[in-house]
């Protein structure tokens, strides 16, 4: 029976970031030939077979996925295995969303530098 399904990081071995490829595997460490694979995203069926290809990952991609293996034994393949992976939960971003707050931030930064311009150019001038 299978045993001790995985999910690891497909090739190249890194985790998918927001608007790179994403691959993910399944594999078992135990069972006999033939293993098939069923990928799950939020409990519904999305993939079958060892390699889920994301594509380019967004935030349209986010969600809880994980992986069934399963395989028939016996002289009949009546008896059937199931092994399913643990959760591995996936949270896009919106691509540019840095780029965003990153000038929200600048903007405030500026406003602060001016406003404290205004107020010790004010200070200056009651002193005088």
């Amino acid at each position: 029976p299978v045993a001790n399904a995985t999910i690891t990081p497909g090739p190249p071995a890194q985790p998918a970031r927001a608007g790179g490829p994403g691959t993910l595997r399944c594999s078992v460490r135990v069972g006999s030939a033939p293993v098939t694979f069923t990928w799950l995203r939020d409990g519904r069926e999305v993939a079958r077979g060892p390699l889920l290809e994301l594509g380019n990952v967004t935030a349209g991609h986010s969600g809880t996925y994980q992986c069934v293996a399963t395989n028939r034994l016996g002289r009949d393949g009546h008896r059937v295995f199931r092994a399913l992976s643990p959760a591995l939960a996936l949270a896009g971003t919106p691509r540019g969303h840095g780029d965003t707050v990153a000038v929200g931030i600048g903007r405030t930064l500026l406003f602060l530098v001016l406003l404290l311009g205004v107020v010790g150019g004010c200070h200056c001038w009651h002193r005088v």
